[in-house]
């Protein structure tokens, strides 16, 4: 089952390559990750897109936590979430189809960044598979030269789960640190 984590992350040097490491070394592919700063500047939002099934998921989301800078873990798969993707794509249209370009992106929701003919740049937000469809539909009218995609961003409906509150930068030092188990010779941040 395809699965979409949350975490929050301390800005460390290391820290991400530690969450790709544990991940990568239990022989689960990471499909699409983003990863951007959060109102605490000191924690980072990583997003995470990986294939398995929901006990070694759960396992791994489990490991995830013990990791010093992994601050919260979120499954978004199992909630109620807002999953979004961003597309920016380059395309080469002729004078012709710009009309027929146009059409699609309007029912898509999109926007026109650049209306050079030669290097029509698109922005779209959308779910991944709608953003599928525009690249398949919009190919019939243009050439693609380019596509860059965000990778899927997620947030929860409603009120923020509270581990995530408390983390964004009300409770200061490592995983570790708050919970008292910090690394030998470590005392918990005062």
């Amino acid at each position: 089952m395809r699965h979409v984590i949350a975490l929050l992350l301390q800005n460390e040097a290391g820290a991400l390559t530690r969450v790709a490491g544990l991940i990568s070394t239990r022989g689960y592919n990471i499909e699409s990750l983003s990863v951007a700063p959060t109102i605490d500047p000191t924690v980072s939002r990583v997003t995470l897109v990986t294939v398995g099934s929901d006990e070694v998921i759960a396992q791994i989301n489990a490991q995830l936590l013990k990791l010093v800078d992994v601050v919260a873990v979120e499954d978004m798969t199992l909630g109620d979430t807002l999953l979004r993707e961003l597309l920016l794509i380059k395309l080469r249209v002729a004078d012709e189809h710009v009309d027929s370009v146009n059409a699609l992106l309007r029912r898509a929701g999109g926007r026109v960044l650049s209306a050079q003919p030669a290097n029509y740049v698109i922005e779209l937000t959308t779910t991944e598979a709608e953003i599928g469809e525009f690249i398949a539909n919009v190919a019939s009218f243009a050439t693609v030269l380019e596509v860059v995609r965000s990778g899927v961003l997620g947030i929860s409906r409603g009120a923020a789960p509270a581990s995530a509150a408390s983390a964004a930068g009300q409770q200061p030092g490592t995983a570790a640190e708050r919970s008292g188990a910090g690394a030998p010779g470590k005392t918990p941040a005062s």
